[in-house]
């Protein structure tokens, strides 16, 4: 029978915690600490109610395990949400209450910036606590995360244009953005560097207008950007951007973003392939700002070369992906989970030997 007490989806823990004074209602999603600590960012929103604050949390800490498994990494996957609007309701004691939260954690959650938290955030949170990633580089942490995001994206979209097209060359490829804040704006700027065509399109109009003044980027409104007749729609702004909507009026060949959850529905990955739509799965080309937090736990000193050679490795990933998808006739999203789970399978049963054994 289900009850309040019942961890939905597979996660290994859920964590409500509020602190009034400081204005502090949050949510822990710890979904899997199989291959190590679960590490996710932090995202601050104003909910509608705390069921979509929790939703939102569980499909995102679950994301997080498969991004960390594909990626290499030892680590799990886990996501913490804070309830309110971060332009009015942030401050320095939310802050810090927020990372007595993670603290008493103990480790089984590491946290870092998402949408609405940015790396001083985390240097508020991380006086509370020794579980804060990606906090300023003044105070020792390795910055913006979004920097190597989007050339994890980018590195991820040349080796699904050379999928598509035989050559991962960008030079005149037409390339739809949706929303250019922190990671798309860079991606943006990666792709005219190499001589992609670019349309562009964000709910901040005067922000992709200074996009498209640096770019020569075609602006295009928030309803007509995924039905642009491009090469690439990349998808860098919140979830569901593939949905029953979208995918209809779909022209282009890749989808290949920053976003997380872009599939609205998971069976929407089957739709795509039906199209001949190559769609790269998003957690395995978004991983860069992940592999770079994730470089902090690795040494007391961030290594920036070292993170961004880990990040090249996203290209390779997704051919092995693309690979796996073709030789056992799988969508590119099912065999992205596929290739997470055989790892979590394979090191998991080794980590719990080397437990048992000590």
């Amino acid at each position: 029978m289900e009850t309040v007490f019942q961890i939905p989806d597979g996660h290994e823990q859920v964590v409500l915690a509020a602190d009034r004074e400081a204005g502090l209602t949050c949510i822990v999603a710890v979904h899997s600490t199989t291959l190590g600590p679960a590490l996710g960012g932090t995202r601050f929103h104003p909910y509608a109610d705390h069921a979509a604050a929790l939703a939102d949390a569980l499909r995102l800490s679950r994301a997080m395990t498969y991004k960390a498994a594909v990626a290499g990494l030892d680590l799990g996957g886990g996501k913490a949400v804070i309830v309110g609007d971060p332009a009015s309701a942030k401050s320095e004691a939310l802050l810090r209450a927020y990372g007595r939260v993670v603290e008493s954690l103990n480790g089984r959650y590491v946290t870092a910036c998402d949408v609405g938290t940015a790396p001083a955030d985390l240097s508020v949170v991380g006086r509370e606590t020794r579980w804060a990633t990606g906090r300023a580089e003044v105070d020792g942490g390795s910055g913006d995360s979004g920097v190597l995001t989007a050339y994890g994206v980018y590195v991820g979209m040349r080796a699904a244009v050379e999928a598509v097209f035989g050559s991962a060359d960008l030079r005149g490829r037409h390339v739809a953005v949706q929303g250019v804040g922190k990671v798309g704006r860079r991606l943006a700027e990666l792709l005219h560097a190499d001589g992609a065509r670019l349309s562009i399109s964000d709910v901040d109009e005067a922000a992709a207008a200074r996009v498209a003044e640096r770019t020569g980027a075609e602006l295009v409104g928030l309803d007509k950007i995924a039905a642009v007749d491009a090469d690439v729609f990349s998808p860098n702004a919140l979830g569901g951007a593939i949905n029953d909507a979208t995918l209809p009026a779909l022209q282009a060949r890749i989808v290949a973003g920053a976003a997380n959850n872009q599939l609205a529905r998971a069976e929407l990955g089957d739709a795509l392939a039906d199209a001949g739509v190559l769609y790269a799965p998003d957690y395995v080309i978004n991983a860069g700002g992940l592999i770079q937090v994730a470089s902090e736990l690795q040494s007391d000193t961030y290594d920036a070369a070292r993170a961004r050679a880990a990040v090249e490795q996203i290209g390779p990933r997704l051919r092995a992906v693309l690979d796996l998808a073709r030789e056992e006739r799988l969508t590119p999203a099912r065999a992205a989970d596929l290739t997470a789970e055989r790892r979590i399978a394979a090191i998991g049963r080794l980590r719990g030997f080397w437990l048992r054994s000590r």
